[in-house]
């Protein structure tokens, strides 16, 4: 069982750039897939991206598409998520997810934060002037 505990956000300027991280523990990491959700006030959570067990692929959310880029470190347990280009309608609480049984090929599996076993906890992220 893996537990997962995210970093990173904060107040940034329209334009600006933030890097959230999640670090796992508690399980072999390199067997899950990391996806990142976030979730605005009054509305669903909702995918923005996901990586591989290996890293090698990755998948991202339309609206977040050329402007955030997901990663991770096997060796040291952690995920990343760079976002560059933020947007007013970036703001929302970002949460780390992952899951071992995942089949992420799937567009409607990962989009499904039903289908993720483990949670992180959130970081709020607010892209305002």
């Amino acid at each position: 069982q893996v537990q997962l505990v995210e970093s990173g956000g904060g107040l940034v300027q329209p334009g600006g750039s933030l890097r959230l991280s999640c670090a796992a523990s508690g399980g072999t990491f390199s067997a899950y897939v990391v996806a990142w959700f976030r979730q605005a006030p009054g509305k669903k959570r909702e995918f923005v991206a996901l990586i591989s067990r290996s890293g090698g692929s990755t998948f991202y959310a339309d609206a977040v598409q050329h402007r955030f880029t997901s990663s991770r470190d096997n060796d040291l347990s952690t995920a990343s998520l760079q976002m560059t280009s933020l947007r007013p309608e970036d703001t929302a609480v970002y949460y780390c997810a992952a899951d071992a049984d995942l089949q992420y090929v799937s567009s409607r599996n990962r989009h499904n934060h039903e289908k993720y076993d483990y949670w992180g906890q959130g970081t709020q992220v607010t892209v305002s002037s």
